[in-house]
């Protein structure tokens, strides 16, 4: 899946979500950035996903199963984004 989709995934939790420790909770995904905003991340369990700005990213996780579902729910979440923004 393309990094752009994962920042519209990251930019829909972020605009839906509730924040709580400072922090964006919304669908078992957790949405975040620093302080100027070049760095954004999102989160599934253990793993974290860095966005960085120029489009490099990268993964920190201990459990291949949690990279899997990750993966699985960030599609999920796409490709109804994808199908709201077709139908309107």
């Amino acid at each position: 899946m393309s990094l752009s989709k994962h920042l519209v995934v990251f930019n829909h939790i972020v605009s839906k979500g509730k924040m709580y420790d400072n922090k964006y909770h919304l669908d078992g995904l957790t949405a975040w950035h620093d302080f100027d905003g070049y760095t954004c991340y999102l989160g599934y369990q253990e793993l974290v996903m860095t966005l960085q700005f120029h489009g490099r990213f990268s993964y920190e996780y201990k459990d291949r199963l949690a990279y899997n579902e990750f993966n699985a729910l960030v599609i999920a979440i796409a490709r109804r984004l994808n199908q709201r923004s077709v139908s309107n």
